[in-house]
């Protein structure tokens, strides 16, 4: 597969596994105190925060949401997109790599992008998800009518969508295997209609009609399927129009002739019967389309956010709250958890709150206080803009905003003294086995992985088990760590120092690491 080269590409790759670990800063509760532990609003740069998120959201994330600079060099209130084109490759080549590394099993990434870098940027994500990892490129209507300053003008914008991975050989990958179907539209329900025949409209309800034959041209030309069919208002027998033969094998066609599954026309005397697929036999979704044109527009979204707080909006083409509906409605389900690291306005936040999405998003300018904030204390309040009505959003919920602290390593290696036990046992087992930490770590034995029993002595977790507060490896503290875990499993323990030789830990299957010079970045 050919890859994407571009100045400095060597080191864009390096920053994505050089990305200091930053701690996150709680900063205020909003809303319900129980809801709010499970939403969060993240100000500071989302590269710090996505590592920063890893050890706890690592393969977590069902569906991700970006909106990153188009590259359009143009100069707006919020951002900078004005950036030459290697420098935002490697904006987005790090962030790219980060946000893999959250998404799950079967989740799936929608980046919105336009002409100017859509086609550099499905280059450099079929490099970091892979090309098999590609499931669509969707058309989004932006806006009504081409601009007046040029000949051709774009209307649409890309949103590229891609799975975490592929499994196997197989053709569909697992995050469209978990995708929902589109919600109906009304244009799609009008083609059901109740239509007159020789008896009256059939009881059974709205149907529309299906072409009952196929055709040698499509590949669907079968020479036993070609007989004939008797019409039941006409006693006459039917056939299929030259070159053309029934979809259906004999026995199945006379079944649902009479079951009166076909269409002859309102008096009986069509030549070909057209199949009846009644509205109630529908799927109760839709297959999405491509092409998105009744979602809305920039101008809605801007709309929206004017009438949210009463002036008109900063940003140059906020996204519509009906576009990231049907998103959200195809890759997740309520309860799931989505990520939008380019938060802007904060509408993915606030549609993911209305659908009882959990969410994170990262935004790094001060309008994340001054914009995304005051938004979503809106959506917790009811407010009835956008999806809300369409949901029947009410109000409730809540969410937390989160700063980037300091680094939780200096420039020489040592632990920072703000890092507690749980925040450092979350890294810690992250870095050993790829997973989130998703227990309690209120005990120095973190879990079991692979066959190891994995320890952390940090923080006075020990606090009566001297010396140096349980941070030390000595014989007690080991039988200790032996009773915590009695399985025959060799240990990984992790602590300031050990009292233990050599010959003692490879005789009791103990593999020992230091704090923090053994405690490195994944």
């Amino acid at each position: 597969m050919p890859f994407l080269d571009w100045v400095n590409k060597n080191q864009a790759k390096d920053t994505a596994r050089e990305v200091p670990y930053h701690l996150l800063k709680h900063d205020t509760t909003h809303g319900d105190p129980a809801a709010a532990a499970g939403n969060l609003i993240i100000q500071g740069d989302n590269l710090l925060a996505l590592k920063a998120l890893l050890p706890f959201y690592a393969g977590r994330v069902k569906c991700i949401f970006i909106d990153p600079p188009y590259n359009t060099q143009s100069a707006f209130e919020h951002y900078d997109d004005r950036l030459e084109h290697s420098q935002w490759l490697s904006m987005m080549y790090p962030r790219l790599v980060l946000l893999r590394e959250l998404l799950a099993e079967d989740g799936s990434i929608w980046v919105s992008i336009d002409d100017n870098e859509a086609h550099y940027l499905k280059v450099l994500m079929d490099e970091v998800f892979g090309r098999g990892c590609f499931i669509a490129d969707v058309a989004w209507k932006r806006r009504d009518g081409a601009p007046n300053d040029r000949k051709i003008g774009s209307t649409y914008d890309h949103i590229l969508v891609y799975a975490c991975r592929r499994v196997g050989a197989a053709k569909k990958t697992r995050a469209e295997e978990a995708f929902n179907l589109m919600q109906r539209t009304e244009k799609a329900d009008s083609q059901y209609q109740l239509y007159e025949e020789p008896f009256g409209f059939d009881e059974r309800g709205p149907f529309r009609k299906v072409d009952s034959t196929g055709n040698a041209k499509g590949g669907r030309y079968v020479e036993s399927l070609v007989y004939p069919v008797v019409n039941p208002f006409t006693g006459k027998e039917v056939w299929p129009r030259k070159g053309r033969c029934w979809v259906y094998a004999r026995e199945e066609m006379l079944a649902m002739v009479a079951d009166r599954r076909f269409f002859w026309g309102k008096d009986g005397t069509a030549g070909t019967p057209m199949r009846k697929l009644f509205k109630t036999e529908a799927k109760p979704g839709m297959t999405a389309p491509t092409i998105w044109d009744d979602v809305g527009l920039n101008q809605h979204a801007a709309r929206e956010l004017e009438i949210l707080f009463g002036e008109k909006a900063s940003f140059e083409t906020p996204k519509p709250e009906g576009l990231m509906k049907r998103i959200v409605e195809i890759a997740s389900n309520p309860g799931d958890l989505l990520l939008d690291s380019f938060l802007g306005s904060g509408t993915t936040a606030a549609v993911a709150h209305k659908m009882g999405r959990r969410y994170i998003g990262i935004e790094m300018g001060q309008h994340a206080r001054t914009h995304c904030v005051p938004r979503l204390e809106k959506v917790i309040a009811g407010e009835q803009g956008g999806i809300s009505e369409v949901v029947g959003w009410q109000g409730g919920g809540g969410f937390s905003f989160h700063t980037l602290g300091e680094p939780a390593f200096d420039e020489h290696g040592r632990l920072n003294a703000a890092v507690k036990f749980p925040t450092l046992a979350a890294y810690v087992w992250h870095v050993e086995t790829g997973a989130p930490g998703q227990q309690a770590f209120d005990s120095p034995f973190l879990g079991l992985h692979d066959g190891k029993a994995y320890f952390l002595l940090y923080n006075g977790i020990l606090g009566d088990r001297r010396p140096a507060g349980g941070n030390v490896l000595t014989s007690a503290l080991l039988a200790h760590l032996r009773a915590l875990c009695p399985q025959p499993l060799p240990f990984v323990v992790y602590g300031e120092t050990s009292r233990l030789g050599p010959a003692r830990m490879a005789a009791e299957g103990v593999h020992f690491k230091q704090i923090p010079y053994d405690v490195s970045m994944r």
